[in-house]
């Protein structure tokens, strides 16, 4: 984890809150925290570890948190019941922890209720924000992610190394999020190759493996020789499909040739690189910078490439996979990226 990095560059970020609030959120005052008198912080998971990708990312941060900061942290996994999801956050907020986190639209709602009940309490929102241009919510940190600008670096690669020219994509839902990495993944692949073909799939979960190799199958039936599954739990089954049929995959969130390598290497082997939304890095970062007195609650904080908030993995199967020459144009284009000479569609 390049937690160092990160944090530096999230300032950049941070910089971000004037034009997404509407105004400079004052930073938390510092308090003496220390290994005796850690910052007590909750991770509320509407779902279960073990997705290999999301979930798994925020607490794998918040576990290396742990380790080097004054921080003790609690992951309460709240399960698929979503009328667990509400009461979960709030027994967090009324637990006397000084940081209580959650993720994505689905919590979203949640937070801005609890939050005015709980005004000495810190939350952090990660993957969505509150519109504070029309509430008050100066106990919240929220991070987002223009994921679409290391999405655009996959598309690039899937188009150059697709022997079809047709690539797939599997969405969990049509949420602002999600599609984020879709468009730029299309982007990406349209400028490798302008005759390339994506074909997109709604799955409307994020936990049904099954449905997310049903979808892949039928696109791999249509020609598609590259799937990214941008769907939590649900692409692990894409991922299995592409395993078994001997086409190419594309992990989200974190590195999952990786994390697969262990236990299932022939579903490792087959991931040649993954979008990573560096989640439990910039909670790192956030809770870092909690400590000491610099995290701008009441703010929402946009993190790209450029931030070293995202990326795509640059591991053994993205160099068995991808050709020298491809590999060198597409560091290329992402210098172009982060200088600003290459504009990535986004819907953030």
């Amino acid at each position: 984890m390049t937690k160092g990095t990160i944090t530096r560059r999230m300032f950049t970020g941070l910089m971000l809150a004037t034009s997404l609030t509407g105004a400079m959120a004052l930073p938390a005052v510092a308090q003496d925290y220390t290994e005796e008198n850690p910052l007590k912080v909750a991770l509320v998971v509407h779902g279960n570890l073990g997705d290999k990708s999301f979930f798994d990312s925020a607490a794998a941060g918040l576990e290396v948190a742990e380790e080097e900061l004054p921080v003790d942290v609690t992951v309460i996994e709240a399960g698929l019941d979503r009328s667990r999801w509400q009461p979960a956050l709030a027994d967090a907020a009324d637990s006397g922890y000084d940081v209580v986190i959650g993720g994505t639209w689905e919590m979203n709602g949640f937070m801005q209720e609890l939050s005015p009940e709980y005004p000495d309490t810190k939350f952090i929102l990660f993957d969505d924000t509150p519109d504070f241009s029309a509430g008050d919510f100066p106990n919240i940190l929220a991070i987002q992610y223009r994921t679409s600008t290391a999405a655009y670096l996959a598309g690039y690669a899937a188009a150059m190394v697709s022997e079809t020219g047709k690539l797939g994509e599997i969405l969990g839902v049509e949420g602002a999020t999600v599609v984020e990495f879709a468009v730029g993944f299309e982007q990406g692949a349209k400028a490798a190759n302008p005759d390339v073909e994506v074909t997109r799939a709604i799955a409307g979960s994020f936990t049904d493996p099954a449905k997310g190799k049903e979808l892949a199958l039928a696109q791999f039936a249509q020609g598609v020789d590259v799937v990214f599954p941008i769907a939590g739990g649900t692409g692990i089954g894409a991922l299995q499909a592409a395993r078994d049929e001997g086409k190419l995959a594309i992990g989200v969130d974190s590195d999952q040739a990786t994390i697969f390598f262990p236990t299932d290497p022939a579903q490792a082997a087959v991931i040649f690189t993954s979008v990573e939304k560096k989640i439990g890095e910039s909670l790192y970062a956030a809770l870092e910078q909690t400590i000491d007195g610099t995290a701008p609650y009441g703010s929402a904080v946009l993190l790209g490439l450029a931030d070293g908030a995202v990326g795509i993995s640059k591991n053994a199967q993205y160099e068995e996979t991808v050709p020298e020459d491809v590999r060198t144009k597409i560091d290329e284009v992402q210098a172009e990226i982060e200088a600003g000479d290459i504009t990535v569609d986004s819907v953030m």
